[in-house]
């Protein structure tokens, strides 16, 4: 969230600082280089033009902001319990540096009562008084990668704070650079209106993943099912199944709500079975693939599957818990000659909950579609070429439907 809200922030005329530990991402954007997709180089180049924006290292320098906004990852630790460590860590450093007068507002998505019982006692280290020397919000980030629908600036922004004062000061600076503000009572409103955002989608693309296999068993085409039922105008609203659920807030937030239920002594039964099904997603594709290449006389083991898409969501460079690398795993497990494409991602990233070897991205060419066994198709990219998939692929399983408007009829697609 950090580039698209100084995107929102110079748009409206504010000089922004950037700062991060990580050297090799300040020296890409000091050199006009931006490393995530929907904030193109030629922004950040402009707003070096426009001398509207500095990266650095230099946690010394964190006093000279008049606004601090934190945007930093909120990731589940090995028990899926929160952790806080990146939020902890960047109260830790700006506490030092922290002066009179400065707002700080935290934008990672967390669970309610975050920002007054962690973030608030670190930077009162300081010795200073939160709500009275410096001022503290909590406006949780919004945003929807891979469509260009929303930017930053145009969706409004919650913000709630931990006294009179501090939403004041926070509304006011949202307001000149988003499209609206929506103030509420206390920073814990803010916190759980988030996961409740998140929570409300879990719950639903859970839903149609288990029907989507319930539906399998009986034969019935869920998509098909779903786009009758979205033609209702009223108390409908639509959501698809996949291989998973991937991104930095949907296969994790919730549990953040879960967690936090148990320590009340309560039991969050939706989040945890959504949860459930939801991780169960990747194991049944696998087992649908076995079935499919069954029926080509294939066993999984030393057939050639290319997996299509490993980013977590159509048209972005994002792989974060992105299920694409859970298929790789398992498939590899299996005995399948595995390799990969996507566009938006050249190079398979080493992820810290997964063993895989080095792949690099295939070119989708005729003669090596025509090689596979099986293309599976897990996320839904603009960029392929679906036609060209299904006349030269052997077999095409689609996770996404992404092959729905391929003309005539093909036997060897098989729909999961």
């Amino acid at each position: 969230m950090g580039l698209p809200l100084i995107d929102a922030f110079t748009n409206a005329g504010y000089r922004c600082l950037g700062f991060d530990v990580d050297p090799d991402k300040v020296d890409s954007l000091t050199h006009g280089q931006s490393y995530i997709k929907h904030i193109n180089s030629n922004k950040i180049s402009d707003w070096l033009a426009r001398d509207l924006f500095e990266a650095t290292t230099d946690m010394q320098r964190l006093s000279e902001p008049d606004a601090l906004l934190i945007c930093v990852p909120t990731p589940l630790d090995e028990a899926r319990d929160p952790d806080l460590k990146y939020v902890i860590g960047t109260c830790e450093h700006i506490a030092p540096a922290l002066r009179k007068g400065q707002l700080v507002v935290l934008e990672s998505t967390t669970y309610p009562t975050t920002t007054r019982d962690v973030v608030v006692p670190i930077l009162e280290q300081s010795h200073l008084k939160a709500g009275t020397d410096f001022f503290v919000a909590y406006s949780p980030e919004r945003e929807d990668p891979g469509n260009p629908d929303f930017s930053a600036a145009g969706i409004p922004k919650v913000v709630g704070a931990i006294n009179d004062t501090s939403l004041q000061c926070a509304s006011r600076l949202y307001e000149t650079a988003v499209a609206g503000v929506v103030p509420v009572s206390t920073c814990e409103v803010a916190e759980a209106s988030k996961v409740l955002e998140n929570i409300y989608r879990a719950v639903n693309i859970a839903l149609v993943n288990e029907l989507k296999v319930l539906f399998d068993s009986m034969d019935i085409d869920v998509w098909e099912v779903i786009n009758a039922a979205k033609t209702k105008p009223f108390g409908f609203q639509a959501f698809y199944p996949g291989p998973g659920l991937g991104g930095h807030c949907i296969p994790i937030d919730p549990f953040y709500l879960s967690w936090l239920a148990r320590k009340q002594g309560l039991s969050a039964r939706f989040i945890e079975l959504a949860g459930e099904v939801n991780r169960a997603m990747p194991e049944y594709v696998v087992t649908r693939t076995s079935e499919f290449l069954n029926e080509f006389s294939k066993p999984i083991r030393g057939s050639k599957i290319c997996l299509a898409g490993v980013a977590y969501k159509k048209d972005v460079d994002d792989p974060r818990e992105s299920p694409s690398f859970e298929l790789l795993e398992l498939l590899l497990e299996r005995g399948a000659d595995m390799s990969y494409s996507d566009p938006h991602v050249p190079t398979l990233p080493s992820m810290r909950h997964f063993d895989l070897p080095p792949m690099e991205s295939q070119n989708l060419t005729p003669e090596y579609l025509q090689s596979l066994d099986a293309v599976l198709i897990a996320t839904d990219h603009t960029d392929f070429d679906y036609d060209a998939i299904v006349k030269h692929a052997p077999l095409v399983i689609d996770t996404r439907n992404a092959t729905s408007g391929v003309v005539g009829t093909h036997e060897h697609i098989r729909k999961t």
